[in-house]
């Protein structure tokens, strides 16, 4: 039997916009369908937009702390709107930018919501398409915890569509996209309460105490409000927040409510269950080594997935790609993750890959040295002393297997340090690189090469 297209996706996020081009880029007839804006969480509802509002508080920021500068900067203020306008702006091109590479691949984008109508045909609206294989990339959505009043509290969704910032805000949860929050408003003299059910913020691999420490210190000096160990009880007309701390009652009220208590996956309502595609109690797909689904010729990518590699729209990719090789049997071998780094965006940014300094710390095996960045080389300049890198070593084979970063380019320095770590780079072969200087990237190896 002949089908419509060789390859289908269900979802327009990286996880499946990224497929699709590469599919059609091998030659395979291939179709994405999507029922909101492609580009999916990330760029619409997720990385961009924040980060693009994160970027303009750092410089609202930077610019108040320009008297060490020589700046003259009376009666500054920040028109919030603009800043919403803004990010609207950037992420509207964006948008636009995957359609038209899309068209160019010659896929064929079928606006709506598809529900699988067998393991070769999916319903989206009044059509019914068939292909060979699906790729299913449908994302995850914000989760609210069963709580009562729960549903009266702002998502990150919310946050994101806003164009005026409220006074203040109680934050319920104090991972990633708590903290970037409360990064965000206090940076804009918002009043911020941040309340997390666990003994510290981020509860993320590689943020260890030692980490969030530091960043605790700066977000309470600009006045945030730390809750740990408490449980949210109740949330009122989504003002107010009831919770439960050690063994007492105790209640915080604010301008807003935003509940930042982590994802689901996007998989109800699509008809995996009509075709006995497995998922766990959770939701999330369950996949093999191969990242194919318990239906032969349905694979899975993204946010959706059950695999326990950090969702990251850089991980959405490499599974994307993974996926169309394998399909033109380009690839027979199970999927290897490469290592996979973590970055917060607070103020200074946060980032850690490999071997944690918690791990390191508490096996003999690991060498750690910690360096104080801030007072090295041009980064001195950057008014930045705070800003620190360690890096770990394995004693046995003396490579590098791990390192943490605060800064605000912590993000390209752990990228640099991947790539050592990935590629099992040896001091002998880094000995032999000279790098472009000064500049805040080419410290970490220029340290690296000093204390290995």
């Amino acid at each position: 039997m002949s089908h419509e297209f060789n390859v289908a996706v269900l979802g327009g996020g990286p996880g499946g916009y990224e497929c699709a081009i590469r599919c059609a880029q091998l030659g395979l007839k291939t179709a994405l369908v999507e029922a909101r804006e492609l580009g999916g969480t990330c760029l619409n509802r997720g990385c961009i937009p924040t980060k693009a509002l994160l970027h303009g508080a750092e410089v609202y920021a930077e610019a108040k702390a320009g008297g060490d500068f020589g700046l003259i900067l009376d009666g500054l203020t920040l028109n919030y709107s603009r800043l919403a306008a803004y990010k609207d702006d950037k992420v509207k091109k964006l948008v636009s930018g995957i359609e038209a590479l899309e068209k160019a691949h010659g896929v064929e984008v079928i606006r709506g919501f598809g529900v699988l109508d067998g393991p070769n045909a999916m319903k989206v609206g009044q059509r019914r398409i068939t292909y060979d294989k699906l790729i299913l990339a449908t994302g995850s959505e914000p989760s609210r915890p069963p709580v009562p009043g729960m549903e009266t509290a702002y998502t990150s969704d919310d946050v994101l569509c806003a164009i005026n910032l409220p006074s203040g805000a109680i934050i319920i949860g104090g991972g990633v996209i708590g903290i970037e929050f409360a990064t965000l408003f206090s940076a804009l003299g918002k009043k911020v309460t941040v309340i997390e059910m666990t003994p510290d913020i981020l509860p993320v691999p590689g943020c260890t105490p030692e980490i969030t420490g530091k960043i605790k210190a700066v977000l309470k000096k600009r006045g945030v409000e730390f809750i740990l160990g408490a449980r949210v009880t109740e949330v009122v007309k989504g003002r107010t927040v009831r919770f439960e701390k050690d063994g007492k009652q105790d209640e915080r009220t604010s301008a807003t409510v935003i509940v930042c208590a982590g994802r689901r996956p996007v998989t109800r309502n699509c008809g995996l269950e009509t075709i006995g595609l497995e998922t766990d109690r959770r939701g999330y797909i369950e996949v093999d080594d191969h990242l194919r689904t318990s239906v032969k010729n349905i694979f899975a990518a993204g946010d959706a997935i059950d695999k326990r590699i950090p969702k990251l729209t850089p991980t959405a990719f490499f599974e994307s790609q993974y996926i169309a090789d394998l399909i033109l049997g380009n690839t027979t071998e199970p999927i290897c993750y490469p290592v996979v780094p973590n970055l917060v965006f607070t103020f200074p940014r946060i980032a850690q890959v490999g071997v944690t300094l918690d791990e390191a710390r508490n096996d003999s095996k690991y060498r750690v040295v910690d360096i104080p960045y801030g007072q090295a080389f041009l980064f001195n300049t950057h008014n930045e002393a705070t800003a620190k890198l360690a890096f770990i070593f394995d004693n046995e084979s003396n490579l590098l297997v791990g390192a943490a970063a605060m800064g605000s380019d912590a993000g390209p320095w752990i990228d640099i340090l991947s790539l050592v770590i990935f590629n099992k780079m040896t001091r002998e072969q880094l000995a032999y690189y000279v790098y472009a200087f000064p500049t805040t990237t080419c410290g970490p190896l220029m340290m690296l090469g000093m204390f290995w």
